[in-house]
């Protein structure tokens, strides 16, 4: 079933008036027929099973059939401060990142990064991100479109996790397995979680030491040595698994 969102605005009064991009594509790419059925979620934790009922002149017109919960969000939120990485990496990290529950993504600009962006290039990549956390919202069902937030360097990522309840960072140097799964279950439902990753060549012993005073635990995640683009995945369905088991 065919999934999109919108915002609380356009649910009234036992309809949902879909606008924009996606009235387009649910009308001349999907072709979708009045009576069809599709969900609907309102970014507020609500969903909607509806039909369609009417395509007018800017909008599609829904009439909901059903409302339900959403059941498919982690009980805390999840911020993912990833390192960025080469080429089209990024990318990946996001869409699997949204499929494994995250809320929002912070790209971060670190001492061994190899990216550079100007402001320019920047926010179109961001915009870039964005859309893909967008429809790999849709896919995964969740309830909520996770923000890709605007590319920090590494002191204002440190900052504003220093605002969370747990911050993590996996680190080759960290205490074993045990340590590990201590930090992880001592997490509670509710809490907010940050999540630091460093990019090819990982962070630098300093970058460790600054977010280590901020309040971070040191981490790992096994033996093996993980690429950049697994090993926030890893970290991720590891709390999945925590929070949901």
């Amino acid at each position: 079933m065919q999934h999109f969102f919108v915002t609380p605005s356009q649910v009234k009064e036992g309809r949902i008036y879909v606008e924009g991009s996606d009235v387009n594509h649910m009308k001349n790419v999907l072709r979708m027929r009045c009576g069809e059925e599709l969900m609907i979620s309102d970014g507020n934790n609500q969903k909607y099973r509806c039909a369609v009922e009417s395509y007018e002149e800017d909008q599609a017109v829904l009439k909901i059939l059903e409302e339900q919960p959403i059941d498919t969000e982690l009980s805390s939120r999840i911020y993912l401060f990833q390192g960025l990485p080469k080429q089209d990496k990024m990318e990946l990290i996001v869409q699997k990142a949204v499929e494994l529950g995250v809320y929002q993504i912070v790209p971060v600009c670190t001492r061994r990064s190899v990216v550079k962006f100007d402001e320019k290039k920047a926010v179109k990549k961001v915009e870039r991100w964005q859309q893909i956390a967008r429809s790999a919202a849709k896919q995964a069902g969740r309830g909520y479109i996770p923000e890709v937030a605007p590319v920090m360097s590494y002191r204002e990522a440190v900052l504003c996790a220093e605002e969370l309840d747990v911050i993590l960072i996996p680190y080759e140097l960290a205490e074993g397995m045990e340590e590990t799964k201590k930090v992880i279950e001592a997490i509670r439902p509710g809490q907010t979680v940050a999540i630091f990753i460093g990019p090819e060549g990982g962070f630098e012993r300093e970058e460790v030491e600054a977010a280590l005073d901020y309040g971070a635990k040191a981490i790992t995640l096994g033996r093996r040595i993980l690429r950049t683009e697994t090993a926030g995945l890893t970290a991720l369905s590891i709390l999945m698994f925590h929070l949901e088991g």
